[in-house]
């Protein structure tokens, strides 16, 4: 029931009651994906997925979605990566004993093991991360550091690679880290079409801090404060000033920024700064524009304001994000 091609990568993820749902499906998903976009490019691999539980009985997910699974694998069976994701009772899952006698037979003879959030409360309880640098949800952060000081525990940044160990921040973060997992395994244009076809922003570096800004924020509800935010998204580069942007409310400066802050969450000036943010990454993966007319045409004036704002804000600098989701259409300009 588990054997699968010769040539695909086997992928156990652990299952069992109170899980966090998209901690397992999805990467599960994203893998199934990469087996999809892999036969698409001819490319030879991909990944046989099997969800397993210690019943193999449905177990049903903290929101109360039910999930098939096959009993766990026999110990003698190859496994190319194990993925361990969290939820509301991976504390009781740690006290299951022939789930954790499971991991620890099995964790060292796979060539990767992954956690997802809270997951890796159950990696650290079978012995697999000390010593490690890891992460998992910034609200769990704090505890899986002081019940496991043997571990590095850092909060900040979405996912983490140390030695054979992946571990993650929360729920979207598991699909960043199996997106990063099939880059590893499969290539960078498997990895971005998949995030593609998941209408994703591509997939986020894992030194990006869980705190960057999203790609959307609140609608304000006064309709005169929703055409500031229309005006400032249609022309990232035009004068933003605070007193441009009140005048285009017609208030006070003062209460045009009291209201503004109270209706989107976020100062005038930090929304305009996130817009441009914004623009700015879609020049960086859809021109060859320099630093400079990228810094230019989005509001930022030079290119080391643009940086600060890329480092402050997403922990990463914009040469090394351009490095990272250019590849793609470079591979094809060049094939």
């Amino acid at each position: 029931m588990h054997a699968g091609p010769m040539n695909q990568r086997h992928v156990v993820i652990v299952a069992y009651s109170g899980l966090q749902p998209l901690d397992t499906v999805g990467p599960f998903e994203v893998f199934a994906g990469a087996t999809r976009v892999a036969r698409m490019l001819g490319r030879p691999g991909g990944y046989h997925l099997t969800l397993a539980s210690t019943t193999g009985e449905p177990v049903f997910a903290e929101s109360g979605l039910g999930l098939c699974t096959v009993p766990l694998p026999i110990v003698g069976e190859r496994i190319d990566t194990l993925v361990i994701p969290g939820g509301d009772q991976a504390q009781a899952a740690r006290r299951d004993e022939a789930l954790m006698s499971w991991i620890r037979a099995v964790a060292p003879r796979c060539r990767r093991v992954a956690t997802v959030c809270t997951g890796a409360f159950v990696g650290a309880e079978a012995g697999l991360l000390d010593g490690r640098r890891v992460t998992t949800h910034w609200a769990s952060a704090e505890q899986l550091a002081s019940e496991f000081p043997a571990l590095d525990v850092d909060a900040d940044p979405i996912y983490i690679h140390d030695g054979k160990f992946w571990t993650s921040a929360g729920v979207t973060a598991g699909i960043d880290l199996a997106l990063a997992l099939v880059q590893d395994d499969l290539g960078t244009e498997v990895a971005q079409t998949v995030a593609r076809w998941l209408v994703m922003f591509l997939h986020r570096p894992g030194g990006q801090t869980q705190f960057a800004s999203p790609v959307w924020v609140p609608r304000a509800e006064r309709s005169t404060v929703r055409a500031v935010q229309t005006l400032v998204e249609a022309a990232p580069r035009g004068d933003h000033r605070l007193p441009a942007l009140a005048a285009a409310a017609a208030m006070s400066v003062r209460h045009f920024t009291r209201v503004f802050t109270a209706e989107v969450g976020e100062t005038p000036g930090r929304f305009v700064e996130r817009v441009r943010l914004e623009a700015a990454r879609r020049d960086l993966e859809t021109t060859n524009d320099t630093l400079d007319v990228i810094a230019t045409n989005n509001g930022f004036g030079t290119a080391e304001t643009l940086r600060r704002v890329f480092q402050r804000r997403l922990s990463v600098a914009p040469d090394s994000y351009r490095r990272r989701f250019r590849v793609v259409a470079d591979e094809r300009t060049t094939a």
